[in-house]
């Protein structure tokens, strides 16, 4: 099952509140590109009656049909990757060797959260 951080969940909920999103729910995605690496996107949008959703530590988490397989025992966290930068960032707990190329650049993927919010409405990367 897909889970998020405490720290990832606070992030989520200030950034939902900046942004005027806080009345809808993260949607989490994620796609295999061509050479076979996953590649994960986060954005706020209107749940869809055919999504997976979830509430995880307050925050409502939608995930549709294709991606939910692809973030099976997945955690997206929030961390600081060098000194003064954090991101998000997707773990496969599935995947012991995270970093080895399998997943997306970031280490264990990456997706981006600004002050304008977890990207836009219904958008994936």
């Amino acid at each position: 099952m897909f889970n998020l951080t405490p720290a990832a969940a606070q992030q989520i909920q200030q950034a939902a509140q900046a942004s005027g999103a806080a009345e809808l729910a993260l949607r989490v995605a994620a796609k295999k590109d061509a050479d076979g690496d996953l590649q994960y996107g986060m954005g706020f949008d209107d749940p869809k009656d055919e999504d997976m959703k979830l509430d995880l530590e307050g925050v409502a988490v939608v995930i549709a049909g294709e991606s939910q397989e692809l973030l099976f025992d997945t955690v997206l966290d929030f961390v600081e990757l060098n000194p003064g930068e954090f991101n998000f960032i997707f773990v496969p707990t599935s995947h012991p060797t995270c970093g080895s190329g399998s997943v997306s650049t970031g280490g264990c993927g990456s997706g981006s959260c600004g002050s304008g919010g977890c990207g836009s409405k219904g958008t994936t990367h």
